[in-house]
């Protein structure tokens, strides 16, 4: 991400021309609604929940701190109604492809289905702030990042992701086939 567009679109923003958020928008509409989309569970329900991060990031530039990532302060912003969304509602649908492209090959592509099928269903399982540590992660993140988005320490954040990736690994292995 590119961290002086942010500050200039920011810095735009501030100023009055509130056109320049757009380009904010434009610049992380997919990686926040796919972080929404990997804790909510539901296509829908994380283009609610997108929409209302650009909101609330809107009304809240200004007591944005530019010493910090634009892109870590809005995740964190994104985290948070992905939370507070998915501590609201209980429904699920089935998950649509986050994970990439399926490759071409018919019989690869039917073993990378049922695979991400098995992930799915095994993050399904997982609490949604583990979700939300693995999705940071997968978005490739530092820790130091992640615990800057999240609001804890850089420690904190290796243990907390240890026990989501461990406890992932022992969901898919009660499944059969995947090796702890």
């Amino acid at each position: 991400m590119n961290e002086q567009k942010d500050s200039e679109a920011v810095g735009r923003c501030l100023r009055g021309e509130t056109d320049a958020f757009e380009e904010i928008i434009l610049r992380y509409q997919k990686p926040v609604m796919n972080l929404a989309y990997r804790i909510v569970h539901d296509l829908e329900d994380a283009r609610d929940v997108a929409q209302s991060v650009f909101v609330k990031a809107f009304a809240a530039l200004p007591s944005y701190d530019s010493r910090y990532k634009f892109f870590s302060w809005l995740y964190r912003i994104a985290i948070n109604e992905s939370l507070n969304y998915a501590d609201k509602r209980s429904r699920r649908t089935n998950p649509a492809d986050v994970w990439g492209s399926a490759p071409p090959d018919p019989a690869e592509e039917t073993v990378h289905a049922e695979l991400r099928r098995r992930i799915e269903t095994a993050l399904k399982q997982l609490a949604p702030r583990q979700r939300a540590l693995l999705a940071l992660s997968l978005d490739g993140l530092s820790y130091k990042e992640i615990g800057r988005t999240l609001g804890c320490s850089e420690v904190k954040v290796k243990s907390k992701l240890f026990a989501a990736r461990h406890k992932l690994r022992g969901i898919l292995a009660a499944g059969g086939g995947v090796r702890p």
